[in-house]
């Protein structure tokens, strides 16, 4: 099973290229839904391991744990940017070869609706640090934001 760390093609499959063929590329319809269920999956995980250690940072007390916490969030970026990758792989090929445009559009809006969830908990979680949510200046709070969470 391809797990959300695994590199999709960004580049047709075209003969003589350097890139290994996309592994989904003649599965049927339903299992290409699969996968867009299994990568949801792995989304929620990150998801989940990305509030865990946003707690984890804010319990650990007058001296936070940032490099920790900022660790995970790169991790977790990793497994979001993969999954990101793989569910407009199956976006393209469900709107080219397979002519389901339909389909296509609704993972599309799943993409761009994940795409939100994730700039919203990045957001909330800057506002709800200490040192951050008090800051008065916008461009001071712009650059912290920036800084903080990559996610934003």
């Amino acid at each position: 099973m391809l797990t959300a760390t695994a590199e999709v093609p960004t580049t047709a499959d075209a003969p003589g290229s350097a890139e290994p063929p996309w592994a989904w590329r003649d599965a049927p319809i339903a299992t290409l839904v699969r996968r867009i269920q299994q990568l949801q999956n792995e989304r929620a995980q990150a998801f989940r391991r990305l509030d865990q250690a946003h707690r984890q940072y804010l319990r650990s007390g007058q001296h936070h744990d940032f490099p920790r916490y900022r660790s995970v969030v790169h991790e977790v970026t990793q497994v979001f940017a993969a999954a990101s990758r793989e569910v407009l792989a199956v976006e393209a090929e469900l709107a080219g070869p397979r002519a389901q445009l339909m389909l296509a559009r609704h993972v599309r809006s799943l993409q761009e609706l994940e795409q939100t969830r994730l700039a919203t908990v990045a957001l909330l979680q800057v506002m709800g640090t200490p040192g951050v949510s008090g800051q008065e200046d916008p461009e001071k709070l712009r650059q912290l934001k920036i800084n903080f969470h990559p996610l934003l």
